[in-house]
């Protein structure tokens, strides 16, 4: 009896640790994940448009890595002496350095610093709000995606604005802006140097309140007429689009 009490009790120990390591709280090594992915590129010559960030956290570390991308290439093309000499520019910005890009990637994949589920309910009741139900349907997350576009529009714009603006008022005039060095240096018209789109028209289309100067709005529409909805300005592409 003895012997056959011992029998079960053997038997009951191994299918506990059976079923301890078959646990789903053991964490699996194997187990495999898509890992978040961090936009690394900036070029003065866009060839297409960059998808954006649905969490605007993650468009934040985006925005902070290409603005210094965005400065080192500034710096090659307005001053191209300090940008063949290093010595004449030790004030110069480095180049932003690929283990601060995988320090991004990793926070961005570590789920006890960035939970994505966490943030999903965070972001929820901003999505959910016309009407806010409980419910996302397709026009909120349309309306989501286009105010972080347009976010990260803006925030181009208003780093060019910078560039432009020489007396640092808060407007740029004609006389102040110059077509980006790409578009000057252009063999061809396919940035639309040649068909006014840099010219003084093109400006005085831009100017909503006609006083001869781009606020960050008229400068924004400047930069991307086709996203206008300044009437003057619609008018005169309508003009070069049929030219």
């Amino acid at each position: 009896m003895g012997k056959v009490s011992l029998f079960i009790y053997v038997t009951i120990a191994l299918l506990l640790l059976l079923l301890l390591s078959k646990s789903p709280n053991k964490p699996h090594s194997n187990r495999r994940h898509r890992r978040l992915k961090v936009r690394s590129s900036f070029n003065f010559r866009p060839t297409h448009h960059e998808p954006v960030p649905f969490d605007p956290l993650v468009a934040d570390i985006e925005r902070r890595r290409e603005d210094r991308q965005w400065e080192k290439q500034y710096i090659e093309h307005a001053h191209h002496e300090l940008s063949h000499n290093h010595d004449a520019a030790p004030g110069e910005e480095a180049q932003p350095e690929w283990e601060d890009f995988m320090n991004a990637e990793d926070y961005l994949n570590d789920e006890e610093k960035f939970n994505v589920t966490d943030r999903l309910v965070l972001l929820f009741p901003k999505i959910d709000v016309n009407p806010a139900d409980g419910y996302i349907n397709e026009d909120e997350l349309t309306d989501w995606n286009m105010q972080q576009a347009e976010r990260d529009v803006m925030h181009r714009t208003q780093r060019e604005m910078e560039t432009h603006d020489k007396n640092k008022d808060g407007f740029v005039s004609f006389a102040e802006y110059e077509p980006p060095t790409w578009v000057r240096n252009s063999d061809n018209n396919s940035f639309g140097y040649d068909m006014g789109w840099w010219k003084e028209e093109h400006f005085n289309a831009s100017d909503a309140d006609g006083d001869g100067l781009l606020n960050l709005t008229e400068f924004n529409d400047f930069l991307h007429p086709a996203d206008t909805k300044n009437p003057k300005l619609i008018l005169w592409l309508s003009k070069e689009e049929v030219r």
